[in-house]
């Protein structure tokens, strides 16, 4: 065979293969046996050996990539992923329409409801119709890239079937989500044939997109459902009307759906479809934990729009949490954050919705005499909204009259302090503020992402400080150095430097994560909030020397820039603190008697003012909430993209809009800024293109000044 019959042989064997892969996966039609296919791909192979000039990417045989020899590359996601709300109940399922309602009245909704799949969410970026990357879901902003293995999937096509007569190259970028997953009889055999101790076939499948080998991922037979899709502006296909077309156009590209979504006019048609999909969960070649329910017109949708966490538009009704059972081999004290003792069954080690379970919450001491749990008895497990183990009941039938009633310690079982259970209070608390546990805790609070989001100090970093004596409280962090940390056995130059340049960063942080930080008893993060907007503290403007990295394209990864920000110090907060009354804050809307006597309390105590004058000192300064809507950007439109140098994206937005602007997600010739930090994206490129004026943070907040 000569050159000219080899090319022509191999593009026919390559298009039968595609044309096959496409009826199997997508259609589910099996016009021709496995056996014939597995002929025709072993023609291919030797046709592409003898003739490697031919060999393409986009090759049914070329799945299978090199091996990786480090970890997974950092990728920043196209679109922002956000997270679904949940319901466990038909109850909360009317409340959700009823929320919906109330944004759109007048309106008649219709749904679509998919099989909520229990697999590994990961974003496919085409360009030009074939596979550029795939992205783990990560943090909703950066994931890993694992495009070596997903190219393993057979069900994920390396090329794009071309649409409405589109030509593939007229593309534009589209980026496609969905659920990685391994069927049962896969995870079945994979646990026979490897000896693995994977707990669920969606551990498997998120392990085995993590493999650096493509070829173990290849072994394990991984598939794949989609069920979005978004085009670029640019776009000569027109974006779905509503999911049903969504999906509908998702197969078209030959991409594989899960057939199994339905289009329902009532929740009561919903009602009956998760009753249907719960008896059916058993007999499926995959795990499913519930249905998702989408708002089915696009244009209701966009009308609906998101929180900050979640799109309003779409829900996962899960199942009720599976229940196993245990026997408690004894009840253990775990001391929290505030003091507060909660008692903890250690269990015999059970699996309970997909997860080995040993631990779980008794809650208090008043539930426990409420089951009558005793050390020894079997149990009911169940995992509390699928997230947090609890025992459910007792079954007293198995009890052989060797258990032992549990008697609650009248001591810290931690430092040995004096306990204490106010009247009315369910929770004992150790009043030894000094306690260790309490202060492991506390700092594990303080550094949480929620709060001063410090990486690097993880539990037993925070322990190996504690024990060395280095830190007292959480502001002796900020007067840390390297010739402290070097001598532990947890830190190295590398790690040593990461953590002091991550203590340097958060020293400018908003005044509600740092009240947050502080851990006052029932102030979560929306009363933190709400307390440093009524505080109303006076901002006033500093400069800031920061490290930015540069243009994506730069061959010099940072520069030192200043930045304005308008900021309130720690003495302004105690002036303002040492003037608050509990009538006052039992006036502010959103603040209840208790939450407010609380805050109260930790305001009066007699160590705050000298704790909080410690942050002063080491530097810390409060980017403050604006209390009053200014008109300085009335009628301006900006896009944010990139990460800025001192604002998150949700502050920036709030900033906007609190001063009269509009914070849109697209740019448009109607655009009039893009906010831009490092590692901007398409959207810099696009306003580059369209004209509109792009700032940098400095900028922005001179606007404001």
């Amino acid at each position: 065979m000569d050159k000219k019959e080899a090319k022509q042989r191999i593009e026919a064997l390559k298009k039968w293969l595609k044309k096959w892969n496409y009826e199997y996966f997508v259609l589910n039609k099996n016009n021709v046996s496995e056996a014939a296919r597995d002929k025709i791909k072993k023609e291919l192979h030797e046709l592409e050996d003898e003739f490697p000039e031919f060999v393409t990417p986009d090759s049914p045989t070329q799945r299978v990539g090199s091996v990786l020899s480090g970890k997974f590359a950092k990728i920043k996601h196209l679109r922002a992923k956000q997270s679904l709300m949940d319901c466990f109940s038909d109850e909360e399922l009317e409340a959700w329409e009823e929320r919906n309602m109330k944004i759109i009245p007048g309106e008649k909704l219709d749904y679509i409801t998919e099989y909520k799949i229990d697999g590994l969410n990961l974003s496919l970026i085409y360009e030009k119709g074939k596979l550029h990357r795939a992205i783990t879901r990560g943090d909703g902003v950066h994931g890993e890239d694992v495009t070596h293995s997903v190219r393993t999937i057979p069900s994920v096509p390396l090329e794009l079937r071309e649409v409405g007569g589109a030509k593939l190259e007229d593309y534009p970028i589209i980026e496609v989500s969905g659920e990685v997953y391994m069927s049962i009889k896969n995870f079945n055999e994979l646990n026979k044939t490897e000896g693995s101790d994977f707990a669920n076939p969606r551990n498997a499948a998120a392990g085995t997109v993590r493999q650096l080998d493509p070829k173990v991922s290849a072994d394990r037979k991984l598939d794949m459902f989609f069920y979005s899709i978004h085009f670029a502006k640019d776009s000569v296909i027109d974006q779905p009307k509503s999911q049903k077309e969504t999906l509908e156009l998702i197969q078209s590209f030959g991409l594989c759906v899960n057939t199994n979504f339905v289009h329902h006019t009532s929740l009561k048609s919903i009602e009956n479809a998760m009753s249907d999909a719960e008896k059916r969960r058993g007999s499926l070649p995959y795990h499913i934990d519930g249905l998702v329910i989408k708002v089915n017109n696009a244009r209701h949708q966009n009308l609906l729009g998101s929180t900050a966490k979640a799109p309003r538009w779409a829900i996962a009704y899960k199942f009720p949490a599976e229940q196993s059972t245990s026997r408690i081999l004894d009840i253990e004290i775990q001391v929290g954050r505030t003091g507060a003792l909660t008692p903890v069954a250690i269990l015999e080690p059970t699996l309970v919705a997909g997860s080995t379970v040993s631990r779980a919450t008794l809650h208090n001491e008043d539930e426990i005499e409420r089951k009558d749990v005793r050390i020894g008895d079997t149990v009911v497990i169940q995992k509390a909204g699928d997230i947090i183990p609890e025992v459910v009941e007792v079954i007293k039938d198995l009890r052989n009259g060797k258990e032992n009633k549990f008697i609650m310690p009248d001591s810290c079982p931690v430092c040995g302090g004096e306990i204490d259970r106010p009247e009315g209070e369910v929770v004992s608390r150790c009043m030894n503020s000094g306690c260790y546990a309490v202060h492991q805790q506390q700092l594990e609070h303080f550094v949480s992402r929620k709060a001063f989001d410090i990486d690097g100090l993880g539990e037993k970093v925070i322990q190996q400080l504690i024990e060395s004596k280095l830190i007292e409280d959480a502001a002796d962090l900020f007067y840390l150095q390297a010739s402290d940390l070097m001598p532990l056995d947890l830190f190295k130059d590398k790690k040593t430097e990461n953590l002091l340049d991550a203590l340097e960063r958060s020293k400018v942080i908003s005044l509600s994560r740092f009240i947050f930080a502080m851990g006052i008893r029932h102030v979560g993060q929306e009363t933190a909030d709400i307390l440093a907007k009524h505080l109303n503290l006076e901002a006033k403007p500093i400069t800031l020397k920061k490290a930015q990295k540069k243009n994506q394209m730069s061959l010099f990864a940072e520069e030192v820039v200043e930045e304005k920000v308008d900021v309130a110090d720690i003495p302004e907060l105690l002036a303002k603190l040492s003037k608050v009354s509990v009538e006052e804050l039992n006036g502010v809307e959103g603040v209840g008697e208790k939450v407010a006597q609380s805050i109260y309390d930790w305001i009066q105590d007699e160590k705050r003012e000298a704790y909080l004058n410690k942050f002063d000192r080491a530097g810390i300064k409060l980017l403050v909430p604006v209390s009053n809507k200014s008109t300085k950007f009335d009628g301006l439109t900006f896009v944010i993209t990139g990460t800025l140098p001192t604002l998150s994206r949700d502050q920036a937005k709030d900033m906007i809009k609190q001063n009269g602007g509009k914070a849109s997600s697209s740019v448009s010739k109607k655009t009039d800024y893009v906010l831009a930090g490092s590692e901007a994206g398409s959207k810099y490129e696009t306003a580059e293109k369209l004209g509109v004026k792009i700032i940098d943070e400095a900028k922005f907040l001179s606007m404001l000044s």
